[in-house]
């Protein structure tokens, strides 16, 4: 990170980034290294990375559409045309998962959970339209999410069994040379990958490969494990680039609020009635 960067975090990170064992005062100094030297031997990925792909709409090829339900505002929410990021193109699911796939189209958006502002999970979280920040010391690494104020805790040296499935699910790490690689369980089943309805079970396995290719490119390398959902294993890949700009920040974007008429709405006007 560039050593003019004032990087702030979200004061609901304050617990989370003692119990990874970065206090204040190591995450000012985080803010203040040169990206060119190595935390404790291994590569420093600190700071603020986002994926500039269409993904977040669809992991596979897609052409662009438009949104008829949204009409009115024409070519602004149309979905933009995108390459695959899934290695060999397409999802190998099972019959029945790939009709729920197409169900989760079908009802777009209101039954996808980012509209309803859950947790996105892994690896849905990495390439969403937000940027997100890597906060690395010499024991555990945070995961900070400017969408949802999202985090996640990868414990490097006291690896553990998930206490329980949840929405980010369980992060156990550790270095294979150069490569950061993250083993996620313990998903509870109701995230997507993407806006296009593609899913998974509480089965789900990821294993997350970082990379660093330079000081501003990560390259970003999941392996999708679902014996429920998928007819084998299969893997995205991406490159994740650093956010340079001089006042680039973690932001927050808290939105319960922006969702409450899609959750509520309808119990709101019965109470009316």
């Amino acid at each position: 990170m560039h050593k003019s960067w004032s990087v702030r975090l979200p004061a609901a990170l304050a617990a989370t980034l003692a119990l990874a064992g970065l206090g204040a005062a190591s995450t000012s100094a985080v803010a203040q290294v040169d990206q060119s030297e190595r935390i404790d031997g291994k590569p420093n990925l600190n700071g603020l990375w986002q994926a500039v792909n269409t993904a977040h709409w669809n992991l596979e090829a897609h052409s662009a559409e438009p949104l008829p339900d949204f009409w009115e505002l024409g070519a602004i929410v149309a979905i933009p045309a995108g390459q695959s990021v899934v290695v060999g193109e397409t999802i190998p699911y099972l019959p029945d998962a790939l009709q729920r796939r197409n169900d989760n189209r079908e009802s777009w958006p209101a039954s996808d959970p980012e509209a309803k502002c859950y947790l996105p999970g892994i690896p849905r979280a990495t390439y969403m339209p937000y940027p997100f920040q890597i906060i690395q010391g010499q024991k555990d690494i945070l995961f900070a999410y400017e969408y949802a104020s999202a985090n996640r805790i990868v414990r490097m040296s006291e690896h553990e069994e998930p206490p329980v499935d949840s929405w980010m699910g369980w992060s156990n790490g550790h270095w294979d040379g150069d490569t950061l690689v993250i083993e996620v369980t313990g998903h509870n089943g109701q995230t997507w990958f993407d806006r296009a309805g593609n899913h998974h079970g509480n089965m789900l396995k990821v294993t997350e490969r970082y990379t660093k290719m330079s000081d501003h490119i990560l390259d970003y390398e999941a392996t999708i494990e679902d014996p429920e959902t998928f007819s084998r294993p299969w893997q995205i890949r991406m490159p994740l680039y650093r956010r340079v700009e001089p006042n680039a920040q973690l932001l927050e974007f808290k939105c319960v609020e922006f969702s409450e008429e899609l959750l509520y709405g309808e119990l709101t006007k019965k109470e009316q009635d």
